[in-house]
């Protein structure tokens, strides 16, 4: 177990130093209802954990938060975006992925028009907001993992 605590400090350390911003939007759904919550890199670090990588990847540093977490998160100052229902039709309506309709939606909370972009995380931020770049992140969405941490070493 010490190793994986290892591996997900590591994780986060390299992430956050390569990172265009240490602002970010962190989307979940609890109990029928899709949260945004505005936090920094300190409450991320809390709301990841270490899982596989999908296609020998190696280990990947996720936001899977589990209910505690959510709750936790919801006490940062959540905003209601619509609910599960909704926010599962415009997933099934679109030919955008789950991360990208949490996007739009944030998107379009902040009064902005969403366009699909693939900028890099060392870029820029998702979504610039009263002049702080945030990242968005969905359930599941993974931050990096292992191989890509070695590609850009």
């Amino acid at each position: 177990m010490q190793n994986r605590e290892v591996i997900k400090e590591m994780l986060q350390k390299f992430y956050h130093s390569k990172s265009f911003t240490h602002h970010y939007i962190m989307v979940f759904v609890l109990d029928g209802v899709v949260y945004a919550v505005i936090c920094d890199c300190n409450m991320v670090d809390r709301v990841t954990c270490l899982d596989m990588a999908s296609r020998g990847a190696g280990y990947a540093l996720r936001f899977k938060p589990n209910k505690a977490q959510k709750i936790m998160l919801l006490k940062e100052g959540a905003i209601t975006l619509c609910s599960e229902e909704f926010f599962n039709t415009l997933v099934r309506e679109s030919k955008y992925n789950r991360g990208e309709i949490a996007e739009k939606l944030v998107t379009e909370y902040a009064g902005q028009t969403w366009i699909k972009d693939n900028v890099p995380f060392t870029d820029a931020g998702d979504i610039e907001w009263n002049g702080i770049a945030y990242q968005i992140k969905f359930e599941k969405a993974t931050f990096i993992n292992e191989k890509t941490m070695a590609n850009m070493r």
